[in-house]
């Protein structure tokens, strides 16, 4: 068996024949499998973007159980409820899903295998774009037997096919279309528990076909596709991915596939951790959106009807709160023709849902609208300022304005604006509850509660998005309007302790707060999911404007010194107790949470940009390394994961919606990326290494650069980037101007 399994994996190229890496052979999938606290990443083997993904379905990876194979993950936490589960003996396990015991599990992002070391069955898995082959094989001489699942929906067996859908939302079904490359002996559905070869379909809950083979039978192969859209189209996406059970082939193709996406950014120097590191978060910022066309239509949940896509891809899932601070700015540079079609899509879901309210999380069942802000405004004039124009900026717009207008700002709810929305627009910020005040607007979350300050931060920012694209299409006068509600942060900050500092509809500052813990379970009452002193950076648009507020250069690096330095105030069980997500703590920093993403770059605006290399340097190692707990909180499908690979690069973009960068401290002696058309931006850091992370001197195609930030444009054409690393901070380079702001 190890004979055939080392020549089945060396045979479509899971062995190296050469000692040279390539890409997608750094890429490790277990990294960060491990939650610190809360959830943690998952192993998803999928191509690029592609709606067929999957990954290993159990309760946690610290497990040796598996209950049975998924067919698709609909969510990129979830898997869906159809499931395959390889059984032997006699057709007395039943059980819709089994827990199978494994070991010598290996997971590549094109390619899964596992050994079920109680059934002695081994399991190899390999993807396309909505299609997939599965392979079992089976030591035992008893009769195999295969057990298809859909927990809540409909399933027919029929000669080595078996076909049927999953109601995974109210309007929303996944389809399944399943062949076996050897014809069972009998096959039926189960019924009480039992099975039943006199019938070959059946409806409802755990609704599930069996497929029995003959004694002796060593290997069954399935392939099979998947449809949003019919069994029909199933079969077809089937017929158009795979025509054969040749698993082997399926990888190689898959593998090609993730070397050429993966190779898009190429780093020479590092270690090989910090490759791996690198290119598996990478490979994290491929995994959403999907796209969902089939054949030139696609079906949407937003309005439940099935569309043709006119040539162009539909994509959705992605939370945009977690995405759009360096997901979308990621992809804008390295996949600019996707990014159109993405933005173009949320327009699409925007008309469809009637409201023609932008998305703010999308997913395959609809707008799930967690978390509070609009941020997918941010997403539209970041792309537009950088040079795409594959989107209708007029509808973007339109789409943006209304879901900031006419759709409410209350978190995690979706509803018509009301009033705590006509406060918000009368006085200025989101007012929060004065102590011990009962809730009486009936539409805040019972539990998300009203977030004050995230919410008036937040609309600030997406209000100051929403005046430049003003501003680009000359509508001045509303450019004008946005611009001033964009410094609506200024009407919550409390200049005596230098904090954003929730306000009643009094407008007075809620007595007794403490910064580090106040606000109950995750801050909601005033922040949300952070604290005070994370919630005290989040001006991403106007970071000159908080320099001044905070008082100046040394008051305000002063604060970011003393933030990495507070100490929790209580022990980590009480105070994780009441901040589960604010996790990856330096001192009150938390690595763990998007929020906190741009905060170790905010020296470069106040005349210590050598202080952003060293904590960008020192984050980098304490808290992402090629192990299975080496991410430190939620990843949220590349929310996480952009930041570093920016990060490793040497740059981050601050501001989206601003065309510039922030200069951190690059990881590596050589990159190059693929911009599109030929383009080529190239980071040299001559002497970069761990000791040398401080830059002494930099050049931009050419000419030097004394400011610790660069504009897009001086890239967007291609160019190169110099950088001269030494182990000794020069406290003099990169202060000649801060980065640009609002103000």
């Amino acid at each position: 068996m190890k004979r055939i399994i080392f020549l089945l994996l060396a045979a479509f190229g899971l062995i190296a024949c050469t000692s040279e890496k390539e890409p997608v052979d750094y890429v490790n999938p277990y990294m960060g499998n491990i939650s610190h606290l809360l959830v943690p990443t998952y192993p998803t083997v999928q191509l690029p973007n592609s709606m067929l993904r999957v990954f290993p379905s159990r309760g946690d990876f610290t497990g040796d159980r598996l209950n049975g194979f998924p067919l698709m993950v609909t969510n990129h936490r979830r898997a869906s409820g159809f499931l395959v589960s390889p059984r032997q003996g006699a057709e007395t396990d039943m059980s819709p899903v089994v827990s199978h015991s494994y070991d010598r599990e290996k997971i590549l992002p094109y390619y899964y295998q596992v050994y079920l070391d109680d059934a002695n069955i081994e399991v190899a898995f390999a993807p396309s774009v909505q299609s997939a082959v599965y392979s079992f094989r089976f030591e035992n001489k008893a009769a195999p037997y295969l057990l298809f699942c859909s927990r809540n929906g409909e399933i027919e067996s029929a000669g080595n096919t078996v076909s049927g859908y999953q109601q995974i939302a109210a309007n929303t079904r996944l389809y399944v279309y399943a062949e076996t490359d050897e014809v069972p002996v009998k096959n039926g559905i189960l019924k009480e528990g039992k099975p039943d070869f006199a019938q070959s379909s059946m409806e409802g809950r755990n609704a599930a076909a069996v497929l029995s083979f003959r004694e002796g039978t060593e290997q069954v192969r399935i392939r099979y596709g998947i449809s949003l859209i019919s069994v029909e189209q199933a079969k077809k996406n089937l017929n158009r991915d795979i025509q054969d059970y040749q698993l082997d082939e399926v990888a190689r193709k898959g593998r090609d596939i993730w070397n050429r996406a993966l190779s898009k950014i190429k780093v020479e120097g590092g270690t090989e951790d910090d490759k791996a590191v690198f290119y598996t978060s990478l490979y994290r910022c491929f995994e959403r959106p999907v796209c969902i066309s089939e054949d030139g239509r696609y079906f949407s949940a937003y309005d439940g009807k099935v569309h043709e896509d006119n040539g162009r891809p539909f994509y959705t899932d992605d939370w945009i709160w977690d995405t759009y601070r360096a997901t979308h700015p990621l992809r804008i540079m390295i996949d600019g023709e996707r990014q159109n079609d993405i933005i173009h899509s949320y327009l699409l879901m925007a008309e469809q849902k009637g409201t023609n309210w932008m998305p703010t999380f999308p997913e395959i069942t609809g707008d799930a609208h967690c978390m509070n802000s609009n941020h997918g405004v941010s997403m539209v004039i970041d792309a537009y300022r950088k040079g795409l124009r594959g989107f209708e900026l007029e509808k973007a717009y339109l789409a943006c304005k209304a879901a900031l207008e006419t759709k409410s700002l209350i978190p995690w709810v979706e509803v018509p604006a009301g009033e705590l929305d006509t406060f918000y627009r009368e006085k200025g910020y989101f007012p929060a509850l004065k102590p011990g005040e009962k809730e009486t607007v009936a539409n805040v979350h019972s539990w998300e509660k009203r977030q004050p300050i995230a919410v008036t931060l937040g609309t600030a920012y997406d209000q100051w998005c929403l005046s430049q694209i003003a501003l680009e299409l000359g509508r001045e006068e509303e450019a004008a309007y946005y611009l001033q509600c964009s410094r609506n942060y200024r009407n919550v900050f409390n200049p005596e302790t230098g904090f954003f500092h929730p306000k009643d509809g009094d407008g007075n500052f809620i007595p007794d707060l403490d910064y580090r813990y106040s606000g109950g379970l995750g801050a909601r009452d005033y922040y949300d999911e952070n604290n005070g002193y994370v919630y005290r950076w989040d001006v991403q648009h106007n970071i000159g404007d908080l320099v001044s507020l905070i008082g100046g250069n040394e008051k305000f690096t002063a604060a970011l010194d003393r933030m990495f330095n507070e100490p929790l105030g209580k022990s980590k069980w009480e105070f994780y107790a009441t901040l589960p997500d604010h996790t990856g703590n330096v001192g009150q920093f938390s690595m763990a949470n998007e929020p906190s993403l741009h905060i170790p770059y905010l020296y470069n605006y106040a005349g210590q940009p050598w202080k952003t290399q060293k904590r960008i340097r020192t984050l980098l190692e304490q808290w992402f390394r090629n192990d299975p707990m080496g991410v430190p909180g939620d990843e949220d499908g590349g929310g996480m994961s952009a930041f570093v690979v920016f990060s490793q690069l040497g740059f981050y973009p601050v501001t989206p919606g601003s065309p510039t960068y922030n200069i951190g401290s690059p990881q590596f002696t050589e990159a190059r990326m693929d911009l599109g058309n030929g383009k080529l931006l190239e980071i040299k850091a001559r002497n970069a290494s761990k000791e040398n992370k401080y830059i002494q001197s930099a050049r931009i195609n050419g000419k030097p650069l004394d400011q610790a930030w660069f504009n897009h444009a001086d890239i967007a054409q291609g160019g190169v980037l110099e950088f001269e690393m030494g182990s000794v901070a020069n406290k003099s380079w990169g202060i000649a101007s801060p980065p640009p702001s609002a103000d």
